[in-house]
């Protein structure tokens, strides 16, 4: 008579199982690490120019160096972290004709996002601007309170809106790399208060359908041009920027 054995085929040696458990654990853990640096960066908490050093970061996250190592590896993929040879890493700085060229491409491209979300307006976007403009007032009433968390969602369904996966995903992975220089726009009440009366003329021309409107309006509300980059690049402290080209006396 025969038998079928009842026994699966052998898996990984408890060695190897045990090696690839702490190379998955090593791997959340600088993921985990760099998630949060990430958004200390992009918060302006860790500004321009700081500097990372492996054996801090190591004990205030109490993991080895390895996974801060490999934390950091992945923010320099992302252009957010510098490492330097026998210097270390520190938060990347740009130029600030870099920061000008992003901003002018951001301004281009959120633009014509805008543009595209009014050719395309459907009942989400609609119900999306509205839940924000909302938002945006009271957090006006709240003296600016959180306003910075509206404004990106502001921004958001609008890229959402305008169905343009890739167009979209430019804009945020550009938005991301200026992030650390743009902290200190919602600081001011008055800033605030600017913003949202942009944000209310370029959701009206979203909701009627007016593409030119539309683009135009979100073209006015980011600070490029002559007088918009000075304004902006007045409230950036100067250390925040790396060797480059220097602002032109004429802008």
């Amino acid at each position: 008579m025969t038998t079928t054995s009842s026994v699966h085929p052998p898996g990984l040696p408890a060695s190897a199982r045990t090696e690839k458990a702490s190379v998955l654990a090593r791997v959340g853990r600088a993921t985990d690490i760099r998630a949060t640096l990430q958004e200390e960066i992009e918060a302006g908490l860790l500004f321009p120019g700081t500097a990372l050093d492996e054996k801090l970061l190591a004990e205030r996250f109490g993991v080895s160096r390895t996974p801060v190592r490999e934390a950091l590896q992945q923010l320099a993929a992302r252009d957010l972290v510098k490492i330097e040879p026998n210097v270390g890493a520190h938060v990347a700085r740009m130029s600030v004709a870099e920061v000008r060229a992003m901003l002018e491409y951001i301004s281009e491209m959120e633009a014509l996002c805008a543009k595209l979300a009014a050719r395309r307006v459907d009942p989400d976007l609609c119900s999306a601007l509205h839940a924000t403009l909302e938002q945006g007032r009271q957090a006006i009433q709240r003296q600016g309170d959180g306003y910075r968390l509206v404004n990106d969602a502001f921004h958001e369904a609008i890229y959402v809106g305008c169905h343009s996966i890739y167009l979209a995903a430019q804009i945020r992975k550009a938005r991301s790399l200026l992030l650390r220089y743009r902290a200190h726009e919602y600081m001011s009440l008055e800033r605030c208060c600017r913003s949202q009366a942009d944000h209310e003329k370029i959701a009206a021309a979203i909701l009627v359908g007016d593409e030119q409107g539309a683009a135009q309006a979100m073209l006015s509300h980011l600070p490029t041009g002559t007088s918009g980059f000075s304004e902006f690049l007045a409230k950036v402290p100067m250390h925040f920027f790396g060797a480059g080209q220097a602002p032109n006396a004429r802008d």
